[in-house]
């Protein structure tokens, strides 16, 4: 039996990369798998036992509101909210100065309004079931102060207090809210963007304790631990997953 049988995750962003990986992980403890996605979110469900595929911005507080509505018709309930979707990899790196205004907004409501609107809609179905868990992916670069990406280090440092305050909250409802900050991981999507490996690839690896290219099932234990009964009496907290190049 896994920890998590009879459980219901939601993972936004999970057609592919670090929120597929993490929904694997997921299921593999037993959970029932809810992906959240632009696009190709039924292929991906298809993948799972029972999966279920609902096509949503999350940036869209209509689509957020719907996504929550579907997942408690289609299974009952909500017990787990992986808010994993977010822009990272098609950004340019530039300086803070030639940063666009509009792509300044995008980013925020992708990496940080996406989560409030995502937590706002589940949270009375865990509140009326007496708990559940909720995981924010963050970025290790909020830590580090990486430079020429402003706007998307300000909006993973942003979901750390997200995080904190949510879980203060939160507490008395027994609905425990911790955060994952991954390094520079070798998904799908990064992979697609020859340029973005170029730059940040190499010196990420010789920065690590551990000096290896970190792909997306190095963040899944970390992410599957904070949704099990293991992980009872932990909120509010970060855990930084990058190999060591950033001690936390």
């Amino acid at each position: 039996m896994g920890q998590l049988d009879g459980k219901v995750a939601i993972v936004t962003g999970a057609a592919q990369g670090i929120g597929r990986a993490i929904a694997d992980g997921l299921a593999r403890e037993g959970a029932r798998i809810v992906i959240v996605d632009l696009e190709r979110a039924e292929e991906a469900a298809a993948a799972f036992p029972d999966g279920v595929a609902i096509t949503a911005d999350v940036s869209s507080e209509a689509d957020t509101a719907r996504m929550a509505r579907d997942a408690l018709e289609r299974c009952g309930s909500i017990d787990i909210l992986v808010n994993n979707a977010g822009l990272y990899a098609s950004l340019a790196m530039r300086p803070f100065t030639e940063i666009p205004l509009e792509e300044w907004r995008r980013v925020m409501d992708v990496n940080v309004a996406s989560m409030f609107l995502a937590c706002r809609a589940v949270v009375p179905a865990m509140r009326e079931q007496g708990g559940g868990k909720i995981v924010n992916i963050s970025s290790g670069t909020p830590f580090r102060g990486v430079p020429f990406l402003l706007h998307y280090v300000t909006s993973k440092g942003a979901i750390v207090a997200l995080t904190r305050a949510l879980a203060r909250e939160l507490g008395k409802d027994e609905i425990h809210v911790n955060c994952v900050a991954p390094g520079f991981t070798m998904s799908e999507g990064v992979k697609a963007h020859p340029e973005v490996v170029e730059a940040l690839q190499g010196a990420s690896v010789s920065a690590r304790t551990i000096q290896r290219d970190q792909l997306p099932e190095d963040v899944v234990g970390a992410v599957v631990f904070l949704c099990t009964p293991g992980a009872c009496f932990i909120t509010g907290q970060t855990m930084v997953i990058d190999g060591g190049q950033y001690f936390h």
